[in-house]
């Protein structure tokens, strides 16, 4: 197992793991199916902030995923978690989230954070198994006032 940066020739493959317009919109907030190859490809190119990486078990990208690096508010946050469809269920979410851990601790912010859409029951069993917490509701509230979703915040202990 291995967390390589993306490589944007990767995208197509990335693109190709949302099974369904709910998956699209899961990682993009967009219901366009199948995924944009283009968007996939574009992630990446967003912003110098955003560090994209690609999991892999033995030889193959299973995972692909995001952190958010937020120097003015000393934080960062995962984002664009997606499993392989067929290396769901075996625990390799589980172990990717860790992997991703690892860069997102070293990178030195205070504080890291992830969102989940809260219908999104199976990847917050998964981020609940690596340590991630629950933010306080108030918390929460005020991070969704501005969003298109009332997403389910997380925070993983940094101390």
């Amino acid at each position: 197992m291995e967390l390589r940066g993306f490589e944007v020739g990767k995208a197509a493959v990335v693109a190709g793991w949302a099974t369904s317009a709910q998956e699209v919109s899961l990682l993009s907030g967009r219901t366009a199916f199948p995924f944009p190859v283009e968007l996939a490809g574009s992630w990446p190119k967003v912003a110098d902030d955003v560090r994209s990486y690609l999991y892999y078990v033995g030889g193959e990208p299973v995972g692909y995923g995001e952190l958010w690096l937020d120097d003015d508010e000393d934080e960062i946050e995962l984002a664009r978690i997606i499993v392989r469809p067929g290396s769901r269920g075996r625990g390799i979410g589980t172990a990717f989230v860790k992997a991703l851990l690892g860069p997102a601790l070293e990178a030195g912010y205070s504080e890291v954070f992830l969102r989940v859409r809260p219908d999104n029951d199976v990847a917050i069993r998964t981020y609940r198994r690596v340590g991630f917490e629950y933010v306080a509701a108030d918390l929460a509230d005020e991070w969704n006032k501005d969003q298109p979703v009332a997403y389910t915040w997380m925070q993983y202990p940094t101390s």
